[in-house]
């Protein structure tokens, strides 16, 4: 859905539409409350024609009491209204940020290519609160205001037609200016959103990254660049906020000429007698609802152009069309095809990097219950095909099957659950241990959690933690040293129990020992699964049935290690950077 055409009311209708009992009643009330408004105008006449001027204690005690009846009412109708409008901003504002949360988390990750994080997260947050406060508050302003508004000008005609003409020639001069500068506000409130945004990410950005910044003592460096990206949003605020000033000065200027207006001629009428002093007070009174309702509009129209700002961020995450798709009807099951891969001519390039290959016309079959190491040089296209495998991009060219079926026609869902990563920098969440493992597979119990844990080598550094299994470990696993974070990584795969394994060199970044442990707990996630291993490390695949020699998205070998080193001088030469002379030429089997 192109966001150009997007509305403020369109995209909302389908949010709204569950709750319309409940907006029955904000209607109801609403306007049960505007025509309680209304007809203190009446009371009004009566107290001055009947009460003042009638010289009648019966009648104003009469007046006075109606007046109080009509305000108790309205008091009990504003109750209904306010809770109902509040609650459904609440209601509807949560609607929104879960289902754009529930779409992007499915979108493939090169939405994320184009898109940063933190400007996803200021329109999950921001802009929803924002759209919260405008539904909540504001609409039901609005509404009301709309509303008395409209009572107000039908009861200036039935007071005074001659003078109800002044007004009807002020409002042009009142609505021309809210509609040409809410306009700018529209478009000026989406800049600020933006801008604001950016200001989000950056911080973001540098607090993740603090240790860096520290590092290289670059403190100073990140506060002016900060500063300008708020002094940036800032300047953009100013802006809006300058527009709607401007919108506020004219309309309160035309309202407040034109009650002058009607005060000048309807004391005219009364003094000359065509009019009486009830009529008069009543008209005044309808005319400063009109003024104030239409100065309530013109505030609120600001705010709803702010609105129409954060539904379009918003729409334009929840609209983000999903490149990868699986096509119906499924036939197959996964889990009961053979776990072999096979690419087959595959070509592909990255979307944000459409004239670059990462792949060309690769070929490879990966048995069942087989080893197949990769190896190449830094954009080879190893971590493409983790990439393809997964499908979390589809080839443009080529065919990639699983089991010999093409994994486009295979359930998305059910292909992932049949593959574990390991990756060189695991990831981990803010939660405790039992919660990290345990996302391996959501429904495992206690048992298997710590019995995934044993079987990675992890239980016994788990167990000296201050909370144990519910020890927090921080941010991204901040608490744990590189060799324990991978453990747990390797422990949530072994609770996953995947058919088919993709090892991103998980030892390579860990000392003697860490390193010695991690291998431990991944040659037992390997047993009996097809598993791909990334090699940075030659010595950790010395024993791969297959290693695979990538360059520029290209297979340019294949064989045993002992074969590579005569067959493949890329390989040969990797070896030697890698192993003494003596290791490199000796069979890894001796």
């Amino acid at each position: 859905m192109p966001t150009s055409k997007l509305s403020v009311v369109a995209p909302l209708a389908g949010f709204l539409r569950p709750y319309t009992l409940q907006i029955g009643f904000f209607l109801t009330a609403l306007l049960v409350t505007a025509g309680i408004t209304l007809s203190i105008g009446q009371g009004l006449k009566l107290i001055i024609d009947q009460g003042f001027v009638g010289q009648s204690i019966e009648r104003l005690n009469l007046a006075v009491l109606f007046i109080m009846g009509a305000a108790v009412i309205m008091a009990v109708g504003t109750y209904t209204r306010f809770y109902l409008i509040s609650w459904l901003g609440e209601r509807v504002s949560a609607d929104i940020r879960s289902s754009v949360f529930n779409h992007v988390v499915s979108l493939h990750p090169a939405f994320f290519e184009t898109n940063r994080s933190g400007d996803i997260m200021s329109r999950l947050t921001s802009d929803t609160t924002l759209l919260q406060s405008i539904i909540g508050s504001s609409l039901s302003i609005a509404l009301r205001s709309a509303i008395s508004s409209t009572g107000a000008l039908i009861m200036l005609f039935v007071t005074n037609a001659m003078l109800s003409l002044i007004v009807i020639f002020t409002l042009p001069l009142i609505l021309l200016p809210i509609l040409f500068f809410g306009r700018n506000v529209r478009n000026l409130s989406r800049q600020s959103q933006d801008s604001v945004a950016s200001v989000g990410s950056y911080a973001g950005e540098v607090i993740q990254h603090i240790k860096t910044v520290q590092s290289f003592t670059q403190e100073g460096l990140e506060k002016r660049a900060f500063g300008d990206e708020v002094e940036r949003a800032f300047d953009v605020a100013k802006k809006r906020i300058a527009q709607r000033a401007v919108l506020t000065a004219i309309v309160i200027l035309a309202i407040f000429g034109a009650l002058s207006a009607m005060l000048w001629f309807g004391g005219r009428d009364v003094i000359a007698g065509e009019m009486t002093g009830g009529d008069l007070g009543a008209f005044i009174f309808y005319a400063t609802l009109l003024a104030l309702g239409v100065a309530s509009l013109s505030e609120v129209y600001g705010e709803v152009q702010r609105a129409a700002g954060a539904t379009e961020r918003l729409m334009e995450l929840l609209y983000a069309p999903k490149e990868i798709v699986t096509h119906s009807p499924i036939m197959t099951k996964v889990q009961d095809l053979p776990a072999v891969l096979t690419f087959k001519n595959v070509s592909f390039s990255y979307p944000s990097r459409p004239d670059e290959r990462a792949l060309d016309e690769f070929s490879l079959a990966i048995p069942e219950g087989k080893v197949v190491a990769l190896v190449g040089p830094s954009g080879a296209g190893k971590s493409t095909l983790f990439s393809l495998i997964q499908r979390f991009y589809d080839p443009q060219l080529g065919l990639l099957t699983f089991g010999n079926h093409d994994i486009k026609t295979l359930d998305l869902m059910h292909l992932r659950r049949q593959i574990g990563v390991v990756e060189q920098q695991p990831t981990l969440f803010t939660g405790d241990v039992m919660y990290n493992i345990r996302y391996g597979r959501s429904d495992a119990n206690d048992e298997e959690v710590i019995a995934a844990a044993k079987a990675a080598h992890a239980d016994d550094f788990i167990c000296r933690l201050p909370e144990g299994y519910k020890s927090n470990l921080g941010e991204q696993g901040v608490r744990l040293s590189g060799g324990q974070r991978q453990r747990i990584a390797i422990a949530r795969a072994l609770l996953k129990n995947p058919r088919i394994l993709l090892l991103d060199e998980a030892t390579s970044a860990l000392d003697a020992e860490s390193e010695q442990k991690v291998q431990w707990a991944l040659d037992k996630l390997m047993r009996g699964r097809t598993t791909i291993i990334i090699a940075h490390r030659l010595a950790t695949i010395l024993h791969a049935d297959q290693i695979v020699v990538m360059d520029s998205g290209r297979q340019v070998a294949a064989g045993s290690h002992r074969e590579l080193l005569t067959t493949n001088a890329m390989y040969a030469r990797l070896a030697a950077l890698q192993f003494s002379a003596d290791a490199a030429i000796d069979d890894p089997a001796d």
